[in-house]
């Protein structure tokens, strides 16, 4: 499993940037990486997987379907996805383990996480609405 999740998180992180179709002249400053974050909500054994990725800034867009929630939450800690408040699951003592990953740039600053919940409803009561998707 946790090579699944390093190559998901490696994966994301090639999609979240961009790669120029010819070579810059040595002389042109380097284009920088197009700000986003790739976000990924897999199940059990890798069962499902669904992703998209969500742009921030200049404001919130992509395909996320709460973008200025999500950017605001992501924004509330600092880009430290460890330290989204969650709220008091009211969920059972099911195990179907579902992993989250994020791998790309928020306002300038990199970010390769993943966790895993033993159960979807963790995830949603953990993580919305960053993985409410």
């Amino acid at each position: 499993m946790r090579h699944h999740v390093a190559a998901l998180v490696t994966l994301a992180a090639a999609l979240a940037t961009t790669i120029p179709a010819h070579a810059a002249p040595a002389d042109d400053p380097e284009p920088a990486p197009r700000p986003g974050v790739f976000l990924t909500v897999s199940g059990s054994d890798n069962t499902w997987i669904r992703g998209l990725k969500l742009m921030c800034a200049p404001e919130p867009s992509g395909h996320h379907p709460h973008a200025a929630e999500a950017c605001a939450a992501i924004d509330a800690v600092d880009g430290d996805l460890d330290e989204l408040p969650g709220k008091d699951p009211l969920c059972t003592k099911e195990y179907d383990p579902v992993t989250v990953t994020a791998a790309g740039t928020h306002r300038g600053q990199d970010i390769a996480w993943h966790r895993t919940y033993a159960n979807d409803c963790l995830r949603h009561a953990m993580t919305d609405p960053v993985f409410d998707f």
